[in-house]
């Protein structure tokens, strides 16, 4: 990393600790910003490190902003063993207001082209006029403990990973689409190549030799690998799915739609951990799991 680069990534680092300072975490993020500028060639681990130890000691975990806790239960679980974390979400219904700010955020961080959604929030008009409102559900993939999606698939391209997300292997898949009717939840579709600027003067489908415009053929780091947008490449031609932003968690990161649901209704953790969030919220009465009788076991939790 050039000493340019890397005076970016300290200056926000301190704008995210200063941010968190702001949101009820004061303790823990003034403390662990003290650290990092005593220590500023501090890596991205040690500083996850030292931000979960600084937070251990100074905070009670009930106490603190749940986006601080599920980060500090996010760290905490990454220092097992794959096969020993389950990785779970869960989604307060009462909470979601319909902004469909998670799906906005996933688009932008898996860069997604036209017709792939990951995380569409359904809507539903309930009631008798003029007593009406509406009910939200964000559908991401649902995970499942036993997917109806890997045993169809004939080269073996989804599968089920140790820590129980269900991933594609774009290099592997043919594009046949037996994933996609097996699924009963509608949580994956398919990749036709389109772009924003088809049909337009910065297509380079209408204009020779033009090149798109840069979002359109910039990389995205699914499964933690880079995927250049190009026609014939993978995953043009791939069935493609939430995977709970793989390459964001193995990172130390929450998925973009937890941190970005503006009413914290959005929750992410490793049910393992009996300590964690995520573990106390799926032990409430009022939970429940989509199509659960169909025994696909899914690891998506919803509070009524």
């Amino acid at each position: 990393m050039t000493d340019k680069a890397h005076q970016a990534v300290e200056i926000k680092r301190r704008q995210f600790l200063r941010g968190l300072a702001g949101a009820g975490g004061a303790a823990v993020a003034l403390a662990a910003l003290r650290q990092l500028e005593a220590s500023p060639e501090t890596t991205v681990n040690e500083f996850n490190s030292r931000l979960q130890e600084t937070a251990s000691a100074t905070a009670d975990p009930a106490a603190l902003d749940v986006l601080e806790r599920m980060r500090m239960e996010l760290v905490t679980a990454l220092k097992k063993p794959t096969e020993q974390r389950r990785w779970v979400m869960v989604i307060d219904l009462r909470k979601c207001v319909g902004c469909s700010a998670c799906t906005v955020a996933c688009i932008a961080e898996n860069k997604l082209p036209p017709g792939v959604v990951y995380r569409p929030v359904l809507e539903e008009e309930i009631g008798t006029y003029p007593n009406v409102t509406r009910k939200f559900v964000p559908r991401p993939c649902m995970q499942c403990d036993n997917p109806p999606c890997v045993p169809v698939c004939p080269v073996s391209a989804t599968y089920k990973r140790p820590d129980g997300i269900v991933a594609i292997d774009y290099e592997a898949c043919i594009g046949c689409r037996y994933c996609i009717t097996a699924c009963p939840y509608a949580a994956r579709v398919f990749d036709f190549g389109e772009e924003y600027t088809d049909g337009t003067p910065s297509s380079s489908a209408v204009v020779a030799g033009a090149q798109a415009r840069g979002y359109e053929v910039a990389a995205n780091f699914e499964y933690g690998n880079q995927y250049p947008r190009q026609k014939g490449i993978s995953p043009i031609g791939n069935a493609r799915k939430c995977h709970f932003c793989i390459h964001r968690i193995e990172n130390g990161m929450l998925p973009a739609c937890t941190t970005t649901c503006i009413g914290r209704a959005t929750y992410f953790g490793d049910a393992n951990d009996a300590a964690s969030l995520v573990s106390e919220l799926i032990a409430q009465p009022n939970v429940l799991r989509l199509k659960e009788e169909l025994g696909t076991a899914p690891k998506v939790y919803y509070l009524m």
